[in-house]
């Protein structure tokens, strides 16, 4: 799993990983056929957002090793750093 990380870091620089970070709060919601998973990690201030087809488990509480792209998005006129999920596993 560890090579697997190091080549998608090696391949795309803006990529960042990060390891065995507990999730606090998990919401998700429906947008069009997709669902979007917001998480939010103890020690960050940021949201963590990904899709899926199908709904996800739960994952408040648990640790989760993930890599994701830090974007800018505007919300209501206001700029907010979020970041884009691009894979996450439960640790």
């Amino acid at each position: 799993m560890k090579n697997e990380v190091d080549k998608l870091l090696n391949r795309h620089k803006l990529l960042v990983h990060s390891e065995r970070k507990r999730v606090i709060s998990h919401v998700q919601r429906k947008d069009g056929s997709w669902i979007v998973n917001t998480i939010m990690l103890e020690e960050y201030s940021v949201p963590f957002r990904f899709k899926r087809k199908n709904a996800y488990k739960n994952l408040k509480g648990m640790f989760v090793s993930l890599t994701y792209y830090p974007k800018t998005e505007t919300v209501a006129g206001i700029e907010m750093e979020m970041m884009n999920v691009v894979r996450i596993r439960t640790t």
